[in-house]
């Protein structure tokens, strides 16, 4: 009991920092608070895997003008619900080194589901992105936000998988990942990886000026040589920055 008090208390302290040195940016505490809920995962989120991966907020937070002010993009699409709310659309397309979209097309989505209030319901990923972030990798990379360390200068968190226990799954092919993909932009050879460079523009039909580099994607996908296993994945989506080490994540088979 008296751990959970100090690190309550510590929390609070972080947020009251947090609030000072960002104020007038009330986006910045309301994805601190949005963190904070990532400690009790279960108790406010859940995830639903169908052709897509959907991660649903029981108590939503965040409103959907905190992204406008965070990416400084909007979205593809914007289109009401049945029930009162706001649908989001990013389209993601595959580019060539003109930026130009490849033919046939190849393209990925993120959706984002708003209730009445605006606030995020619901954070989609379509098919094609989980070639890249298998299913089981994407939860328990988000599952390791819990506890992780925040860069306030740099606005990012680095995750501790220490917390987490591990899990058993199979990290994609590169056969298989070209199959989706196509052909990279780059290749860079390195002595135990290749790492495979994508550009990916967004669809967006504003971007506020000074931030039309937040609409090109490079997503770096790092290939073992040896098993051809896609280990790592790391890219810039509409302004949010991911990296994954997926080998982090798997248990060590037992003999």
């Amino acid at each position: 009991m008296a751990s959970l008090l100090v690190n309550r208390g510590l929390r609070a302290i972080a947020l009251l920092v947090l609030t000072v040195s960002l104020t007038g940016c009330l986006y910045w505490i309301r994805a601190y608070q949005t963190y904070l809920q990532m400690n009790e995962f279960d108790r406010y989120f859940t995830v639903a895997v169908t052709d897509d991966f959907t991660l649903q907020f029981k108590k939503p937070i965040l409103y959907n003008q905190d992204f406008i002010s965070l990416s400084k993009l909007y979205p593809s699409a914007d289109t009401p619900t049945t029930s009162g709310g706001r649908h989001w659309r990013y389209w993601f397309r595959k580019v060539d080194a003109d930026n130009k979209p490849v033919a046939p097309e190849i393209k990925f989505y993120s959706d984002l589901l708003f209730n009445q209030e605006k606030r995020l319901t619901a954070w989609s990923f379509s098919s094609l992105f989980l070639q890249i972030a298998p299913p089981q990798f994407l939860e328990i990379s988000l599952r390791s936000i819990a506890g992780a360390n925040i860069d306030k200068e740099k606005k990012q968190l680095k995750a501790n998988t220490d917390l987490l226990g591990k899990i058993s799954a199979e990290l994609p092919k590169k056969a298989a990942v070209l199959a989706q993909l196509g052909e990279p932009l780059e290749i860079k050879d390195e002595a135990e990886q290749e790492i495979y460079i994508y550009h990916f523009l967004l669809d967006s039909p504003r971007i506020e000026e000074g931030y039309e580099n937040n609409a090109l994607n490079e997503v770096k996908l790092s290939f073992d040589k040896k098993n051809h296993e896609l280990f790592n994945m790391a890219g810039n989506f509409a302004g949010l920055k991911v990296s994954i080490d997926y080998r982090k994540f798997l248990a060590v088979p037992t003999l």
